[in-house]
């Protein structure tokens, strides 16, 4: 009689072995998951603010530009409801007022000290990182509990979260641990001791409350900023609006500017070096235009020390080696005088104080011409401030211009007047639409 019972025993001892393996993959997850957590006591004293306290939160509340993303549009300030479109679903913001029910109202400050720190609500659940604890990990305690006395001083408005609209498995706290474990540790912030007062400073505002890494940073598949690149530019998912690598002078590098005018583009969305549109427009109107000055210019100290890389190869050089020269742009330059040259000039140069030039313009040189599409299809704003109420803008063109003509035109400016960028296809403008995903 044949002896057969090695083969089941062996698929039990490996059906066993993938058990353990996945049970200790699943513990080093849940470890991950809360490393430096400590339990909330259930007879903490109740949360009493000072009045510093809260006017200190609501200057931190302007810092971190909490009201942008928790305030739907024609809605009460800070009750959230404001759907935050990412590749995997929509995420929407949560109710910051203190309202029993919906809202902050049976929160207590260590609950939202581990929001921010720890990326957890009161009921233990995983936030998703559509909300940045992974910049506000580096918040203090201090700042966090002045946020939270500011908040509970709102009127409470009782209004639900929706349900977030993510694609499997993204919609699970499965999912959602395992992305922790891979990418989220917390952190505080530790200045630097050879460093002064000023740059220290600047450092705690863009890498914690001011989360600049948040839109400045390549995303991963998973939509995780790729650590190795932080403040190296990246396109902003969804809104396909690129936002410039703080480490290029192509880009938005800001150590050969002075101190002033980095202040002055923060403050007022202008200044004599650049200005500031689409997502960062926004950033300027509703917070760094309210940071008082000593703040501002930390953050310029901070910004202007990041290291740089070094320029691009241009296009020029390019031709040089043997590259072959393209033809004239005659389609993109009869397009430009028609549309563009009575604003920026023929030669590209502008009108200052009203009208940006084009020539020697890193926004339009830089390799994505991501937002010289968005701007050329939606316009372009600069940001209402105290420092700037009337700024001009530019119309939007995606009513008369296909993408064949967005092309030509963009492509032309890109190599105009001594611009030595690469040209544009209209198969990349079609993607470079908002909502369009690369």
């Amino acid at each position: 009689m044949k002896n057969t019972w090695p083969l089941p025993r062996l698929a039990l001892w490996a059906a066993l072995g993938l058990v353990l393996i996945v049970a200790a993959l699943w513990a080093a997850v849940w470890a991950l998951n809360v490393r430096g957590e400590s339990p909330i006591p259930a007879d903490a004293a109740p949360f009493v603010a000072t009045p510093q306290q809260v006017e200190r939160g609501a200057y931190i509340a302007r810092a971190g530009n909490c009201a942008t993303c928790h305030t739907a549009r024609g809605g009460a300030a800070y009750a959230g409801g404001r759907g935050l479109e990412t590749p995997f679903g929509t995420v929407f913001s949560s109710n910051l007022t203190p309202d029993d029910a919906t809202g902050l109202g049976r929160w207590s400050a260590a609950h939202f000290w581990r929001a921010m720190h720890h990326g957890r609500s009161m009921d233990g659940r995983l936030l998703y990182p559509a909300f940045p604890y992974t910049d506000y990990t580096l918040v203090t305690r201090e700042d966090s509990d002045a946020l939270f006395a500011y908040l509970r001083s709102l009127p409470p408005v009782a209004q639900a979260r929706p349900a977030h609209a993510l694609r499997f498995p993204y919609d699970t706290q499965a999912a959602l641990a395992v992305w922790r474990a891979l990418y989220f540790e917390p952190a505080r912030f530790e200045a630097v001791a050879d460093r002064p007062a000023d740059w220290n400073r600047g450092a705690y505002l863009v890498r914690g409350l001011g989360h600049c890494s948040a839109c400045h940073t390549q995303r991963n598949a998973l939509g995780a900023s790729e650590l190795g690149l932080q403040l190296g530019g990246g396109l902003i998912p969804v809104q396909n609006w690129y936002a410039p690598s703080l480490l290029s002078a192509d880009e938005a590098g800001v150590a050969g500017w002075s101190a002033q005018d980095v202040v002055d583009l923060l403050k007022t969305g202008r200044s004599a070096r650049g200005s500031a549109m689409g997502p960062m427009a926004e950033v300027v109107a509703r917070s760094t235009q309210h940071l008082d000055e000593a703040d501002l210019r930390a953050m310029a100290v901070y910004l202007q020390s990041l290291p740089q890389h070094g320029a691009r190869r241009s296009r020029a050089a390019a031709h040089a080696d043997g590259a072959a020269a393209e033809q004239p742009n005659s389609r993109g330059a009869k397009l430009y005088e028609q549309h563009c040259a009575q604003c920026h000039g023929a030669a590209g140069e502008g009108a200052a104080g009203l009208y940006p030039p084009l020539a020697g313009n890193r926004a339009v040189t830089m390799d994505s011409a991501a937002n010289l599409v968005r701007i050329v299809h939606g316009g372009g704003y600069l940001p209402a401030t105290a420092g700037n109420p009337r700024p001009f803008g530019m119309p939007p063109f995606a009513h008369v211009l296909d993408e064949a003509d967005t092309a030509a035109v963009v492509s032309y400016v890109r190599g105009a007047w001594g611009n030595d960028a690469a040209p544009v296809t209209p198969l990349e403008v079609l993607r470079l639409r908002p909502g369009a995903l690369r």
